[in-house]
């Protein structure tokens, strides 16, 4: 049982699996239960040791001796009361070797796992030099040998005392990758993409025994009027229902696209952080020299204007969810204000989860949990997400908002009774 209904979204903590990667995840995730979070999600991890990182920093938990040491991050998170699960991640065709041009450079026998053959736009992308695919689509045995790693890392997290295990089913990692038509065209028993997370179900109740298990699910409603194969929203309420009947516990339904976009945060474009001198050598080095850097900004300045702010964005998903499965139904994306908090749940869910917010006040809940017209200082802007592909931290930069921040820890804020 959680203390209360409140939780830290995943999100990327940088922390890598270096000396301090451990006292990295306390400083991140720490503040959150400390303020009175009743669960705490620490960001995608990837359950292999090589390969599948879809950013830069990401924490690996495939090796048992590094998982083991995490217990001191969970004994933190315990201390105050709450609950930590752990998000299991494999970037498949999103991996860095894909798309961060220093990365492959010094990984040059690195590949992509890929359920199936990539997308013909993909290619074409690939053939402009834009991206860079060495794929190797999964065997039927393969395919239960990743199901076996994310049963193994389940296995690792559990004996280091994590509360539960979060599969991350969206973001375009390898989940997602099965469960979408866009990129699901196998004719063996996993052309059916429910059936990988059946497996990964069954491995990891074979290996972790009773560990609460959700998943995030995506409906591919954002993806562009030219992706023709996609999920759509009935097809994503059907994938929460047939996880409710294999033995998941919670689901995160969330509208996403087919690519990894606005669709994902939302808000501003970043015009700060694409400016910030201080991470132009690495946006360079990320997408293969600074001109291209600049063609992604671009981009990105315009799918800001297909993706603005819109308030619990996956509101609607998440009712229609909650009105076929039995088991909870958690929901993100948006929610910045204790009043829309109130409204959501017992509604449209039963657990409501920050990301973002938590980046400009790691002490967040405190604050929202103590005053019934608490509002976020954050201003979805972005300037915090971007700079991430240059392997900076998830914090926030923007004066206007850390200024307010800086208020509200004079006047105690963030101080718990």
């Amino acid at each position: 049982m959680v203390p209360n209904r409140l939780y830290r979204a995943p999100l990327l903590e940088c922390a890598g699996n270096g000396p301090d990667a451990v006292e990295t995840l306390i400083r991140e995730l720490e503040p959150a239960a400390a303020a009175g979070a009743g669960l705490v999600c620490q960001g995608a991890t990837i359950v292999r040791e090589e390969g599948g990182c879809a950013a830069p920093g990401m924490t690996s938990v495939a090796d048992p001796e590094f998982v083991a040491r995490l217990s001191r991050l969970t004994d933190a998170i315990h201390d105050h009361g709450a609950k930590i699960f752990v998000q299991l991640e494999h970037g498949g065709l999103r991996s860095m070797e894909t798309w961060h041009a220093e990365y492959r450079e010094e990984h040059p026998d690195l590949g992509q796992l890929a359920v199936s053959r990539p997308p013909g736009l993909l290619r074409a992308l690939d053939r402009l030099g834009f991206l860079s695919y060495d794929a190797c689509v999964l065997s039927t045995d393969e395919v239960y040998d990743l199901a076996a790693d994310f049963g193994r890392s389940a296995k690792y997290a559990a004996d280091a005392g994590y509360d539960g295990v979060h599969i991350a089913g969206a973001n375009m990692g390898i989940v997602q990758q099965f469960l979408s038509p866009f990129y699901n065209r196998r004719d063996d028993e996993f052309g059916d993409g429910v059936r990988f997370l059946e497996l990964v179900h069954d491995e990891i109740r074979a290996r972790a025994g009773d560990v609460p298990l959700m998943a995030k699910v995506p409906a591919e409603t954002e993806a562009p009027p030219f992706v023709r194969q996609r999920l759509g929203t009935e097809d994503a309420v059907e994938i929460c229902a047939r996880l409710d009947e294999i033995g998941y516990d919670a689901v995160v339904p969330v509208t996403a696209s087919v690519f990894w976009d606005m669709s994902i945060v939302r808000g501003e474009f970043p015009e700060a952080a694409w400016r910030d001198d201080r991470f132009r050598a690495g946006y360079a080095a990320a997408f293969g020299s600074r001109w291209r850097a600049g063609l992604v900004a671009a981009l990105n300045r315009l799918e800001a204007f297909e993706y603005g702010f819109e308030p619990a964005w996956n509101r609607d998903l998440a009712r229609r969810v909650r009105e076929r499965v039995s088991i909870p139904v958690l929901l993100e994306g948006g929610v910045r204000t204790r009043e829309q908090i109130d409204g959501l749940l017992g509604s449209d869910c039963d657990a409501v989860g920050m990301g973002r917010p938590f980046y400009a006040e790691p002490r967040l809940p405190a604050r929202i949990l103590g005053a019934d017209d608490a509002e976020v200082v954050c201003e979805n802007c972005n300037n915090c997400t971007v700079p991430q592909v240059t392997g900076a931290r998830g914090v926030c930069r923007t004066p206007e908002v850390l200024a307010e921040k800086g208020e509200l820890e004079r006047e105690g804020a963030y101080e718990r009774e």
